[in-house]
């Protein structure tokens, strides 16, 4: 039985997070057995500072635990459609930031579409050797407070001298109106709100952060229900995945099986008997929805 001392730290609103960051999570776990963790899809970008070893990952487990593994002490990783398969040690530290994909021109220098093709990035080919600077800073601060706070100031320094522009107000508005129907609105729908076609807007969306419209309508839809789901096991009620599919637009709780096993690999069932401790001492519940 794993008798892992976790903690799980979220961060509160702060200004300079505002519209660019969706959730902060600081975390500090020792004693669990080494195994593999399913990083999984979302609609937002992920920006992982390590306090502890290099954060180790794959596309399969094969790849996560043999020699083409990817290692870095800070990771940024873009919109994707499967799980990231990441090496669990004994002891792991950190903070992972969930990133509004059109902020990444502002906070990473790049538009989200060009963090596709690769499923992680070593963040100082990103960011520069400045955030190993402060990655030392924050593996120094005593205080889960003062790593945010360090952390916050240098995402502000570097949103205040972003240089690459914005997106396009059309994908923006199409992005806003996306989130609004939690992925449930449909392409025509979306074309006509944002008075472009289809076809030209999906080249746009795409273009900006690296997946179609209809793939990040797919995405929210997931985020949502999966967070009905860690909703219900934080509360200690079973959850009624037929509920959460119809109450989520899916067409049928086989539907939101399909999307879970795509997501995550595993069933519903499956992926909620691997993450029911982390679920229960925090680590899903990261605000986001």
């Amino acid at each position: 039985m794993d008798t892992a001392d976790q903690e799980f730290v979220h961060a509160g609103p702060a200004p300079g997070r505002r519209g660019l960051v969706v959730s902060a999570v600081g975390y500090r776990v020792s004693g669990q057995t080494p195994a593999l963790h399913r990083g999984l899809p979302s609609p937002y970008l992920t920006l992982l500072f390590s306090l502890d070893g290099p954060v180790v990952t794959g596309r399969t487990p094969g790849e996560a635990t043999g020699p083409g593994a990817a290692r870095a002490d800070i990771v940024v990783g873009g919109l994707h459609q499967s799980p990231a398969y990441i090496v669990r040690p004994e002891r792991e530290a950190g903070i992972q930031l969930a990133l509004h994909p059109l902020a990444a021109r502002a906070l990473l220098g790049l538009p989200a579409a060009e963090l596709t093709g690769q499923l992680v990035i070593d963040g100082t080919d990103v960011l520069g050797r400045l955030a190993a600077d402060v990655r030392e800073r924050l593996c120094a601060a005593d205080t889960w407070d003062a790593r945010f706070a360090c952390l916050d100031a240098y995402l502000a320094r570097r949103a205040a001298a972003a240089r690459r522009g914005t997106a396009r107000p059309e994908v923006a508005e199409a992005w806003a109106w996306l989130a609004r129907h939690r992925g449930a609105g449909t392409l025509r729908g979306l074309a006509a709100h944002v008075a472009l076609s289809e076809r030209r807007l999906s080249a746009l969306f795409r273009a900006e952060t690296g997946v179609t419209p209809k793939q990040a309508a797919r995405l929210m839809r997931f985020q949502h229900a999966k967070a009905r789901v860690v909703r219900a096991v934080v509360a200690g009620a079973p959850p009624d995945l037929a509920r959460v599919a119809a109450d989520c637009g899916y067409y049928d709780h086989s539907h939101l099986v399909r999307d879970f096993q795509q997501y995550t690999g595993v069933s519903p069932t499956a992926w909620l008997a691997e993450e029911c401790r982390n679920i229960q001492a925090g680590g899903h519940m990261n605000g986001e929805d």
